[in-house]
């Protein structure tokens, strides 16, 4: 069988009797083309936190399933999306995040207005075939969710707002959208995407992985992993006031009983992480960077109820010196799986009943990557 064959009979299993993926999923080049075809290319990614391009001419850049995409805020406040590949040579523009009046590209000078449209181009008058009327740059969708930037290349992707209305619904009294970003970084690690996300699925690893760090905090009896849905999985801790700012603040009024100390852990696929807590929030946001590579964007901050408390930087540093020691723990957990997973005596084995947003995702992915399968099938 072929990787996405092998997934496909893997994801067949009831979750009872349910396996961890078959290796090949990780570590076939053959089923990255697979995910980025049929999963980068057709589904919502997240590109940050709308916060972080608050004013006009802030922008941000990435690549997604091999596609260069700037998203920027214009002059009319509107947050873009749109190709970041110039119009003449094709160089790419805008690197990395910062601010800019205009879009200029760094080969030839040909200069863009924010919202795209081509403002001028030096020395083409000439060319009876130029004109710079109508010329701009390809748009992207992009759609703002509870403070998140979600961007798609499909034009035929149902709305954000209506695949993750029960997430909203789920934390409405979190208020999630006014969480304000205090950090932001990318990394790059040595590990398959997958198995980083999977990490992030399942808090049976915590009393072990992050024993120095968070793992005494979280019981595995306290842990609730429900049946995924068609967009996301997630499961809940329960969290108790040694981390003071795990739970409601005192100013915090919206949320009773054990609402103020309920963490929820979600997987908004295909791989959006989101950590939300009563007191503050972190996310990892992937993408594949090769099969044993992936690339990271990791921020967090706090609920506005911290962010307004007298003691908020306190908070904040206690936050960040935590957040980066479990992602220290995580980077080291999640490398040597994947060099378990390259190895030919690797065998999946069982998961425990504390894995099922991971045999969800299993399902998800299989569901996306059999349609890859069914195409090449009728090309032979």
């Amino acid at each position: 069988m072929n990787p996405v064959q092998e997934l496909l009979a893997n994801a067949a299993t009831p979750f009872d009797e349910a396996h961890a993926m078959p290796r090949s999923v990780y570590t076939s080049d053959e089923f990255l083309k697979a995910e980025i075809d049929s999963i980068f290319s057709k589904e919502w990614f997240c590109a940050g936190r709308a916060s972080s391009l608050a004013e006009p001419g802030e922008y941000l850049t990435l690549e997604l399933a091999g596609q260069p995409i700037m998203v920027i805020r214009d002059k009319a406040g509107v947050l873009r999306a749109q190709s970041n590949v110039c119009l003449h040579r094709m160089s790419t523009l805008l690197e990395g995040r910062g601010k800019t009046n205009a879009i200029v590209c760094p080969y030839h000078a040909w200069t863009y207005e924010l919202n795209g449209n081509l403002r001028g181009a030096p020395a083409m008058g000439e060319n009876k075939a130029f004109c710079k009327d109508g010329m701009r740059l390809p748009a992207v969708r992009c759609e703002e969710w509870l403070g998140w930037i979600m961007i798609t290349l499909n034009p035929e992707a149902p709305p954000v707002s209506e695949q993750l209305a029960e997430v909203e619904a789920m934390v409405a009294d979190y208020n999630m959208a006014d969480y304000e970003q205090t950090f932001f970084e990318t990394h790059q690690w040595n590990t398959n995407w997958k198995v980083l996300a999977e990490n992030f699925m399942e808090s049976y690893h915590l009393p072990v992985c992050h024993r120095s760090t968070v793992g005494g905090l979280s019981k595995l009896e306290d842990m609730i992993c429900p049946p995924g849905h068609d967009a996301f999985n997630y499961h809940t801790i329960l969290k108790d006031e040694s981390l003071a700012i795990a739970v409601a603040h005192p100013n915090n009024t919206r949320m009773q009983g054990e609402r103020r100390r309920t963490t929820y852990l979600f997987a908004i696929y295909p791989s959006l992480m989101i950590t939300l807590t009563p007191g503050y929030f972190w996310y990892l946001s992937l993408h594949p960077a090769g099969v044993g590579e992936v690339h990271i964007q990791y921020g967090g901050g706090m609920a506005k109820e911290f962010m307004d408390d007298p003691s908020a930087q306190q908070h904040f540093d206690a936050l960040k010196n935590l957040l980066d020691d479990v992602n220290v723990e995580d980077k080291g957990c999640t490398q040597k799986v994947y060099k378990g997973l390259c190895s030919s005596m690797a065998t999946p084995g069982p998961l425990s009943h504390l894995e099922r947003p991971n045999y969800d995702f299993a399902q998800y992915l299989a569901s996306r990557v059999a349609h890859a399968l069914h195409l090449s099938e009728r090309r032979l």
